[in-house]
């Protein structure tokens, strides 16, 4: 299987932040049915507020970094959180250094399978009432993320991707040459092929209702760098309400992703996406999941309710 190492990294109301509540646990069952979907059986409510899923392939270096990025900017923010890494088959000190991060943080081990497969398994595990994944790099400022999450809170949408080529995007750090040319190449093609609304299929930022996760990581099976792409066109194939927001890019660090060695095979796992769903094999006309609510033991205050009744 192909190896995957991080490639282009490509408001409202706050919700509710860290009450004390007792959550009910179950265990999630990831099955592989013969076509690659990966279904999700029993019932794993809701237990916390956000997921952030990171996949990791050898990256020992430069985790410690963004965990504590991680760590100290959703703190702050005060939200119920929990950050899975998904090691996908490292062969260096991931797994080890991410069970020294304490409770909010958890390692998902898995042979390596790619990129694609490692958020795709890291997303249907989330129990987070919001599920967010971004790279190990940690390229984009986290005011997106709080965001992205804030529109989904309120219920403006289901789903919410980064965009590097809105208007009011920025960067801090000098992107190569090469790294552009390869990122304008593939956007062209995937206007075609996947979305007109969507610009920038591969910023490595999106957000996502659980029950929109649920929905479009169940029907992926893009383990490569394209999965961003088969991303996209299911959540328009199966209607669910989206918006793209402004990133700044902050990190940018050397990739192993190259147009030479990934622009071909990207576009294929595209086309092979395109001629599923042109065959019916994409399961699209399966039911939705209903809406999910949080599952606890105790009540939860709506910290946004409650701050609205204070201010009247």
């Amino acid at each position: 299987m192909t190896e995957f190492a991080p490639q282009d990294a490509g408001s409202l109301h706050h919700g509710p932040s860290g009450a004390p509540f007792r959550p009910t646990l179950r265990a999630v069952d990831f099955r592989l049915s013969p076509m690659g979907y990966c279904s999700v059986s029993g019932n794993s409510p809701i237990d916390h507020e956000l997921t952030v899923v990171i996949p990791a392939y050898n990256e020992e270096q430069r985790l410690p970094q963004t965990l504590q990025g991680l760590q100290d900017y959703l703190s702050r923010w005060g939200v119920d959180y929990r950050v899975i890494v998904v090691d996908d088959g490292s062969s260096d000190g991931t797994s080890e250094l991410v069970s020294d991060w304490g409770r909010y943080f958890s390692i998902v081990r898995q042979p390596n399978g790619g990129k694609g497969s490692a958020v795709r398994r890291g997303m249907l595990q989330a129990t987070g009432r919001i599920v967010a994944f971004t790279d190990a790099d940690l390229p984009y400022d986290l005011d997106a993320l709080r965001n992205g999450y804030d529109q989904i809170y309120d219920h403006s949408v289901e789903v919410v991707f980064g965009a590097r080529d809105l208007r009011e995007s920025t960067t801090t750090v000098s992107r190569r040459l090469g790294r552009q040319i390869a990122h304008e190449v593939f956007r062209q093609c995937m206007r075609v092929l996947v979305s007109r609304e969507v610009g920038d299929t591969q910023c490595g930022l999106k957000i996502f209702s659980r029950r929109a996760a649920r929905e479009v990581f169940s029907r992926c099976v893009i383990n490569g760098f394209a999965f961003d792409a088969e991303v996209v066109y299911l959540t328009h194939a199966l209607g669910l309400s989206f918006s793209r927001i402004p990133v700044t890019l902050v990190n940018e660090y050397a990739s192993t992703i190259s147009l030479s060695r990934h622009a071909l095979p990207m576009l294929g796992d595209v086309l092979a996406m395109r001629w599923r769903a042109l065959t019916g094999r994409m399961r699209l006309d399966s039911p939705l999941l209903p809406e999910e609510t949080m599952v606890v033991e105790t009540p939860v205050v709506d910290v946004l309710t409650e701050r609205r009744r204070k201010a009247a």
